[in-house]
C-alpha cells in the first residue's frame, strides 16, 4: 500500500514532474533506476542479441537467416512523474453495508530512452545485411511504472515500451528485493514448435552458431554468445553483490500485452515478451551511495511460418546485457568476470 507520507503529500501538492533523483523512496523499488546506465570500460561489449528474421538465401532452401549481434547501449532514466492518479470508486453494496468510498489509484513513473550500437554482427545464412560496427540497432522510448496502491495480484511495476519498427508493449510484474548476487537462470533460445533437435536441417543457422560461437569482438578462449542457452554469459555477473533488487515483468499477464502495425503481424508478429532487470549493489564496505550495475535478460516470442503440423513457430529473440550505472566514485569497484571457454 501506498504510504500514509506519500498520500498525504499528494493530497496537498497534487501530480508533479521532476528531474529523477536516484534514492527517492518514492519510487519504490525503481529508486536506483534514474540516471544513465553504460557499458563502460569495464563492462564494454557485454550485450548480445540473438534474432530469427524471414529471409529468403540463394543458397539452399531455409526462409529464414538467425543475426547476431554484439553491442553497446545507453539507458537513461530522466524524468519522474508523481502521483499520478487513476480514479476509481468502491460501492457499499459491493462490500456490505459499508459506504461508498474513492478508491484512487497512485502511480508513479519514469521515462527512459535506450539506445544500442552494434560493435560486431554475423548471420546465417550469410545476407550481406549483417551490418557495420557502430550502427544503430535500436532506439526505445518508454516508462517504467511503480502502482503504489490498489495492485492486482501483487502487480506492482510495468513497463510501457514504444519501438519504431512499429510495436508498442505493456509488460506487467512484481518486484523483489533479495540479499546477495541474482541467480540467473537458463533459458532456450531454440524456436517452438520446430524440429526440437538442433541437428535437424531446418535448424542449420542455430547448429552453425553453436559449433562456430559468435564472440564478436572478444578475443580466444571468450566461449561467446550460446544459441541454446543465452542466459550463459550473464552466469559469470560478479559475486560482491549486496543486495539485488529484481523487476520480473510479461505481456501475458492480466491485461498485459503488446499490439504491432499490420505488416508486423502479417509477416513477424511480435506476440509475447518477458524480461527480467536484476539491478545489484556492490558490496562496497558502506551503504552509502553503492557502485550500481543492471543486467537484464529479454525474451520476444515472433510468430512466423507453419511447421509440416501446420502449427506456429514461434522464434525467440533474445537480448542480455550488464551495464554499469555512470557517475559513481570508483568504476575499478565492479568488474565483470571474463567467462573462459
Amino acid at each position: 500500500m501506498v504510504s500514509q507520507d506519500f498520500d498525504q503529500r499528494y493530497r496537498a501538492n497534487a501530480r508533479y514532474v521532476d528531474v529523477a533523483t536516484a534514492g527517492d523512496e518514492d519510487l519504490g523499488p525503481l529508486k536506483h533506476l534514474p540516471g544513465t546506465w553504460k557499458n563502460t570500460e569495464n563492462f564494454k561489449g557485454r550485450g548480445w542479441n540473438m534474432i530469427a528474421l524471414p529471409f529468403i538465401s540463394d543458397d539452399g532452401p531455409l526462409d529464414y537467416r538467425l543475426l547476431m549481434n554484439q553491442y553497446n547501449e545507453e539507458l537513461k532514466f530522466t524524468l519522474v512523474d508523481k502521483g499520478v492518479p487513476n480514479r476509481g470508486v468502491n460501492r457499499g453494496p459491493q462490500r456490505g453495508d459499508l459506504p461508498d468510498i474513492n478508491t484512487d489509484q497512485l502511480v508513479v513513473t519514469l521515462d527512459y530512452e535506450q539506445m544500442i550500437k552494434q560493435i560486431a554482427a554475423d548471420d546465417n545464412p550469410a545476407s550481406g545485411l549483417a551490418g557495420d560496427p557502430d550502427l544503430a540497432i535500436h532506439h526505445e522510448p518508454g516508462l517504467f511504472l511503480h502502482m503504489t496502491n490498489f495492485t492486482t495480484q501483487g502487480l506492482d511495476v510495468a513497463r510501457l515500451a514504444t519501438v519504431p519498427h512499429g510495436d508498442a508493449a505493456l509488460a506487467l510484474g512484481k518486484s523483489e528485493i533479495i540479499d546477495g548476487p541474482p541467480v540467473i537462470p537458463d533459458i532456450s533460445g531454440l524456436p517452438l514448435n520446430a524440429p526440437p533437435d538442433i541437428n535437424h536441417p531446418y535448424l542449420a543457422p542455430y547448429k552453425h552458431f553453436f559449433d562456430n560461437a559468435f564472440k564478436g569482438v572478444e578475443g580466444a578462449g571468450f566461449p561467446g554468445f550460446n544459441p541454446v542457452n543465452p542466459n550463459a554469459l550473464l552466469q559469470f555477473l560478479p559475486q560482491n553483490v549486496k543486495r539485488t533488487t529484481v523487476l520480473h515483468l510479461d505481456t501475458t499477464l492480466d491485461e498485459a500485452g503488446i499490439r504491432n502495425i499490420p505488416f508486423i503481424v502479417r509477416q513477424a508478429n511480435a506476440a509475447e515478451m518477458q524480461s527480467t532487470f536484476w539491478i545489484m549493489e556492490m558490496d562496497t564496505g558502506t551503504d552509502e551511495d553503492p557502485d550500481l550495475l543492471i543486467a537484464y535478460s529479454q525474451f520476444i516470442l515472433l510468430d512466423f511460418f507453419e511447421n509440416p503440423a501446420g502449427d506456429i513457430i514461434r522464434w525467440p529473440h533474445v537480448s542480455i546485457n550488464v551495464m554499469q550505472k555512470t557517475g559513481k566514485a570508483d568504476a575499478q569497484k565492479a568488474q565483470m568476470p571474463t567467462p573462459m571457454s
